[in-house]
Formats: structure tokens, sequence, C-alpha cells
């Protein structure tokens, strides 16, 4: 079943690293904070690996972002190295439910092919956009009734037609983000028809995290507010499953000082360059933790004694900024 969700006040949260590359500060940040969120409530901590963006993926990226964790003290209950009820842990290896929750889907009518260009949307806007998370689709293929094998038939290889979720002027996605209180959007009006997999067996972010939740009785999100906007994605998707969404938390990022969040050109922030270059965990921790308004700086401390100092209320609303200073005292400048 899709729909399994845990009952009754157990935590259950997750840490879910995406094998595409190195884990950096930031990336540290928000899973302690994800990770403190729930040992400081004895809930459970499942750890999932999203390696569904194939092109991306590095083979040693997965190892590496488990023994980053592990470095900082990190634990979970349940993952691909422990085992647990609701595996397997990889999304590559769950593609079945994938394609069970895109069938729903498609029987409802709440999703339809599409076979338009990244191209095509940014030529449809009224205004240039940096990345696709500021792209409206403009609704080009909503009611072209191509079957999905038509509109494949129009595409050359290697491209393959899309799955798009239909969205309904009017209908508004509410909820109370643990850090940045209630939102309200219509993704409508907001993104228009959002893509939900690009993949023939159903398999794409925006639908695996929702299917993945649900069915690893995930209860409670804690991520990085980047994700803010396809919050309100998923919870259609969520309402159109009949599945229960989580309790919804997004933190600011870790930034450089150009205001950009973290990339090769702030420098090398990489746990593994860390690790070899036998920097104390601890320091690195006290540092997280002085980010969050936790410890003084300088402070050294264990993830463990971290977790009766949990407080989400001292985090600061702003993005954090990775100084010159900052990257001298850990030796990275």
């Amino acid at each position: 079943m899709l729909n399994d969700r845990v009952q009754g006040d157990v935590v259950r949260g997750r840490l879910a690293p995406s094998p595409t590359g190195a884990l950096h500060l930031g990336n540290a940040r928000s899973f302690l904070l994800a990770w403190l969120s729930v040992r400081s409530r004895g809930g459970t901590l499942v750890l999932r690996v999203e390696d569904l963006d194939h092109p991306k993926v590095k083979a040693w990226a997965m190892d590496q972002a488990l023994d980053d964790l592990r470095w900082l003290g990190l634990d979970w209950d349940e993952g691909p190295d422990v085992g647990g009820s609701h595996g397997p842990y990889l999304q590559g290896k769950r593609m079945v439910r994938y394609r069970q929750a895109l069938d729903r889907l498609i029987e409802k009518d709440a999703v339809y092919p599409c076979i338009c260009s990244r191209k095509d949307v940014e030529n449809a806007q009224s205004a240039p956009h940096a990345d696709d998370e500021g792209l409206k689709y403009p609704g080009f293929c909503r009611e072209s009734g191509l079957s999905y094998e038509e509109a494949a038939g129009r595409l050359e290889a290697p491209r393959v037609p899309a799955w798009r979720f239909r969205t309904h002027a009017g209908e508004v996605t509410e909820y109370k983000d643990g850090f940045h209180g209630i939102q309200r959007v219509c993704v409508q009006e907001q993104d228009g028809d959002f893509v939900v997999a690009r993949h023939r067996e159903g398999a794409g972010y925006m639908l695996a995290v929702v299917v993945d939740d649900a069915a690893m009785q995930v209860n409670e999100v804690l991520r990085g507010d980047d994700l803010l906007p396809a919050t309100h994605r998923q919870i259609l998707l969520y309402r159109a499953l009949g599945l229960t969404p989580p309790a919804f938390t997004h933190v600011p990022l870790v930034v450089g000082e150009n205001g950009w969040r973290l990339a090769k050109r702030h420098g090398d922030t990489r746990l593994s360059m860390l690790r070899e270059k036998g920097v104390d965990p601890r320091k690195v921790l006290g540092l997280l933790a002085w980010w969050c308004g936790w410890v003084p700086y300088g402070t050294e401390i264990s993830a463990q004694e971290l977790v009766p100092r949990y407080d989400l209320s001292a985090v600061p609303k702003e993005p954090v900024v990775l100084t010159q200073d900052v990257k001298i005292y850990l030796g990275i400048a």
C-alpha cells in the first residue's frame, strides 16, 4: 500500500542525501537540524538515498555521504546499511511503487504527457528566469489529448515525454511550516502544471519523495528552504494520491559572501575534505551549532551533546553566511 503512515505521537524523520556530489557544510547544517529534531524527542530516523537523478549520480557519492554523516556523529535507525522494515532505502530500487502511483494519477486524469522542452517553456515567459523553479508552464500540452505513446512519437530519442500534474484555478495549498509559519499558495497561479516524472516508469523527484515518505511512515520533514515552493506541489500530490502529508519545516541555507548557495566557487567546503585534513568533527559541529545560535563561536562539541541544546526558535531567520574568517578557522581558506 502507498499509505501506511504511522499513527500516534511517534516522530519519524528522515535524512535523504542525493549521491550527485559531495556533502558540504550547508548540507551538514540541514542534516544536523533534521537529526536533532528527531533525536531530541526520542523519535526514529530513516536514511533514504535519493539516487534518481541518474545522469548526475556519482558511483562513489553514496558511500562517501554515509561516511561523512557518521563522521559527524549522526546515526539512523533504518537505512541501506542497517536495514529496516520499510526498505529498500535506495530510490533506484523502488521503481514499482512510483509506477503504481503514476498509474493512479493517470486513472484520475490528474496528469498528462508533455513534449515541451525547457526552451519552449522559457520562450513563453514574460520575463527571464535563472532556473526551472521560476518558470511557469503555459499549458501547451494540457488539452492536446495525446496518449503517452502518441506524444513519444513526436519526439526524437533519447527525449521522452514528461508527466505533468494538472493544477486548478483557485485551488490553494496551505500549511504551517515549522520555521516560516503559515504558507499559502495557489500552485496554478505560481507554477502552472508541474512535472512529476520524466521517466516512463514514473520515477521523478517530485513524485518519488511523496510516495516514499508515505510508505516509510515519515511524519516530519526538515530540509532547506530552497524547497519551500516544491512543498506546495507535493501537497497537491498527497491529496491526489489520498495520502497524509508530513509536518514540514524549512530552514535557511548556508550561502557564500555573494549570497549564493554553497558551491565550488566558495572554496572546498566538502565534509570529505575536512575529514581528510584531520579536522576534528567536534570543531565542525561547534561551527554548525554556532550558526544555529546555540553555542559561542569556537565551541567544540559532539552531536550527542547538542541534543539537549536543540532549539529551533534560536536559529537565525536569515541565511547563514560562510565568511572568510570561518574558512580560516576551519583551515579551508
